[in-house]
């Protein structure tokens, strides 16, 4: 699959998410803006920027708020709308969250993990091991993971009873697999993330699903990179002041 229907793919995705029927991205330097207080792409009462591609989309909560986005942000790079400095010094912001990299896989473009120290195995997603790994990485890591949110069957590493690295994904709309990948904190650095979400990422593709992931932390773009996945796109959520 190309890279413009990737794009193509992810833009009809985060319209959805929008929540107000006829949405549709801007073009470059002039994104679109509109008010959705039901919108999926920031916290309620928050600011949502989603690029993909050159292009944006943005919902706010009010009026208000919009025409502020709207006099403050139109003109800038899709890079630029997703930079928490360059928003904060255009808008008054109270808080941000992000920005995240969004990242997609073609159905052709999974790459093997080769030779592995340890099987991978399959578990439900309540299985008691998965909430120790859960409780094991905190609330920080156990959050941007997601893995509490899974709707598939969860792929894990283990150590006897103890599960080191767990992935699985959240059915979106769309036909869209996000991807939710953890490892326990003692067993980083070993490629058992990437060992998961290949299992993970497999039977995603395998159900017809487009495979979304989305990272903060570098490492986490890396294992991605080295799956296949390509980075499309970015998600920036602001607090208005």
């Amino acid at each position: 699959m190309p890279m413009d229907s990737l794009v193509s793919r992810a833009r009809a995705l985060w319209q959805e998410l929008a929540a107000a029927p006829g949405t549709v991205f801007g073009t470059p330097g002039r994104p679109t803006v509109l008010v959705s207080p039901d919108s999926a792409l920031a916290p309620p009462s928050w600011v949502g920027v989603v690029t993909v591609g050159d292009a944006a989309l943005i919902t706010t909560p009010t009026d208000r708020a919009a025409d502020s986005v709207r006099s403050a942000l139109t003109g800038l790079s899709a890079a630029a709308l997703t930079d928490p400095a360059t928003v904060v010094r255009l808008l008054p912001v109270a808080d941000t969250l992000g920005p995240a990299v969004l990242g997609y896989l073609a159905q052709d473009a999974l790459r093997p993990v080769g030779r592995t120290a340890a099987p991978t195995t399959c578990l439900a997603a309540e299985h008691a091991a998965l909430r120790a790994l859960l409780a094991e990485a905190g609330p920080s890591d156990a959050g941007e993971s997601g893995l509490a949110d899974v709707t598939s069957p969860v792929f894990v590493v283990r150590n006897g009873t103890e599960v080191l690295a767990a992935a699985g994904y959240e059915h979106w709309p769309r036909d869209t697999a996000h991807l939710c990948v953890l490892t326990a904190p003692d067993a980083r650095g070993r490629g058992l993330a990437r060992q998961v979400a290949h299992a993970a990422t497999e039977h995603a593709l395998a159900a017809g699903l487009l495979p979304q992931w989305r990272a903060r932390p570098h490492a986490s773009r890396r294992v991605a990179r080295a799956l296949g996945y390509r980075e499309a796109g970015r998600q920036l959520s602001v607090r208005p002041a």
